[in-house]
């Protein structure tokens, strides 16, 4: 099995895209991630396209032929990929396995959604749609279960609900230096917790945005890796899981089994453990969400997430472990076939050094994406070069 390499990445301005569609955002993060690799897309085998809902938003579909044919990739192979939010995770296993199986020398996979021009109503229709038909009927969104999760968790664990204010507040303050973030301002824990009810105890800093945008990463084997150039990371460890669909048949609604399944084969693959990763990428679409990756991949004993954060031992400039450098979902936005991919570009240019102000000492990275309310996660360990 070949060892993968990732050479180039790129990210286009998250936020409201309001002039651009589907495709002009995938284009123009998939020329941008090939002129960060001094790449030409007619050398590209494979072309794969995270995308949980472009026909649903726009009524546009074959999205991933279409970008082939706007970037001038003909003939590479195509395939678009849907596994609701963790859509940008699966597409990273999918363009992974292309390349470690051998058959493919040059894969790009990109990443994007177009949401901003439907209601937020609209939108939390079209998400909703990946729970359970049960469940649907019955009303039941994503942010029911984060406010009923978060709720049974404060409870159980005698967390204060300041503790899921400091993760706002934290993610906000690192999406102030990352320059494609929707959201590019601190808040205070005043703020988060005055703001507007969502769904008891979270409130409206406790929810990610609705986003349009795009992200992309080029991929090869290692050794061609390094016939373009010495700063590439490589994916040593990944693997995606399935918990329940229905969220109320879990043993414990605070343990997302998919984070804990998914985590031990990345860690498996990697000889990696839970100590060794120096940042992370978590999928904070709610707050509590942090806290329930942060001990489903051993950052924290089940129940404890939330003294790390109390502590500031996920802060980026003075923590131990620091998570979601980029922002996170909080401050960066979630357009949902892009976020895992744009997690995965966070981690590369922490570990190639491209980082900015954002930059922290890392050889290890890890991300997780999550799809719904933790039915179907991807977790991805990445290392710097040796």
């Amino acid at each position: 099995m070949e060892r993968v390499a990732v050479i180039g990445a790129s990210m286009t301005q998250f936020g409201q895209r309001e002039d651009e569609w589907i495709l002009e955002l995938l284009s123009e993060a998939a020329l941008e991630c090939l002129e960060d690799a001094d790449v030409e897309a007619s050398e590209l085998e494979h072309l794969y396209v995270s995308n949980m809902a472009s026909g649903e938003f726009e009524g546009q579909t074959g999205v991933m032929n279409a970008l082939a044919h706007d970037i001038d990739a003909v003939p590479a192979y195509t395939q678009r990929i849907d596994q609701t939010s963790s859509s940008g995770g699966a597409g990273i296993y999918a363009a992974w396995q292309s390349v470690a199986s051998g058959a493919s020398e040059l894969t790009m996979l990109v990443g994007g959604e177009k949401m901003t021009h439907r209601t937020t109503g609209e939108s939390t229709d079209v998400i909703a749609s990946l729970t359970h038909p049960v469940e649907y009927k019955t009303g039941v969104t994503l942010p029911s279960f984060a406010g009923l999760t978060a709720r049974h968790y404060l409870e159980r664990f005698d967390a204060p609900r300041e503790s899921l204010a400091k993760v706002a507040v934290k993610n906000h303050k690192n999406g102030v230096d990352n320059p494609n973030a929707q959201f590019r301002k601190e808040i205070d824990e005043e703020t988060a917790l005055e703001s507007p009810i969502v769904a008891d105890p979270l409130r409206l800093y406790d929810f990610c945005p609705i986003t349009d945008g795009s992200a992309a990463l080029l991929l090869c084997p290692e050794d061609v890796a390094q016939e373009y150039t010495d700063e590439y990371a490589v994916i040593t460890g990944i693997d995606g899981a399935t918990d329940t669909h229905v969220v109320h048949e879990r043993d414990d609604p605070t343990v997302m089994g998919g984070v804990v399944e998914s985590g031990k084969g990345a860690y498996e693959m990697s000889g990696r453990g839970p100590e060794d990763v120096d940042v992370a990428e978590l999928h904070d679409m709610f707050t509590i969400l942090e806290f329930l990756q942060m001990e489903g991949l051993g950052f924290a004993e089940q129940g404890e997430a939330w003294k790390l954060v109390e502590e500031g031992n996920t802060e980026r400039d003075t923590g131990d472990l620091p998570i979601n450098t980029s922002g996170g979902l909080k401050s960066k936005g979630h357009p949902l076939g892009a976020s895992g991919v744009a997690q995965a570009v966070e981690i590369y240019e922490q570990l190639v050094g491209e980082a900015g102000p954002r930059q922290v000492d890392a050889e290890v990275g890890l991300c997780c994406n999550v799809g719904g309310f933790g039915n179907c996660v991807i977790t991805t360990i990445m290392e710097a070069a040796q």
